[in-house]
């Protein structure tokens, strides 16, 4: 068996008035957030179902559930942090991570480098372990329309053993 593992996370959550849009962990400046049961961070949320999926681990649904009060309003960072916990428990280490945002609005690039210090700090790994980047869709499907955001995530991991 290999000592490199893989994996892939999606997020997508729809925006709503009255909600700070936070993204990597940063809140950024724009009219609407993301509706979730935690802060709706998709960046976050799609790195830790990244890490999850890399280590064979369950998603982050079944880690955090969405009808456990517990975690409504949850900062996605402590909730990355508790699963990369869990992914380190079962002997593995991330090598990287690149973190995709899908929408046409906000300009990421501004956020970018905060977030990438911000999840990395969430892992307690370096900067450099984390990438975070950006890509519209052409006005295309519901982040082309500006319903909300999507993000994507592969993290590669390796045995720590």
């Amino acid at each position: 068996m290999s000592d490199l593992r893989v994996g892939l996370g999606v997020d997508a959550h729809a925006f709503g008035d009255g909600v700070p849009l936070v993204l990597g962990g940063v809140t950024v400046d724009h009219p609407r957030g993301l509706v979730g049961h935690s802060d709706g961070d998709v960046v976050a949320h799609a790195l830790t179902d990244a890490l999850l999926g890399a280590a064979g681990l369950a998603d982050i649904g079944a880690l955090f559930p969405s009808d456990d009060d517990r975690y409504r309003g949850a900062d996605s960072l402590v909730l990355l942090a508790e699963a990369y916990r869990q992914v380190r428990e079962v002997g593995f280490a991330v090598v990287n991570a690149d973190c995709v945002v899908i929408g046409e609005e906000p300009r990421i690039t501004p956020h970018r480098e905060a977030m990438r210090d911000r999840l990395a700090g969430a892992l307690g790994v370096g900067r450099e372990l984390v990438n975070v980047r950006a890509t519209t869709t052409d006005r295309l499907g519901f982040t082309g329309r500006g319903e909300g955001l999507a993000a994507q995530a592969v993290a590669l991991l390796r045995s720590a053993q």
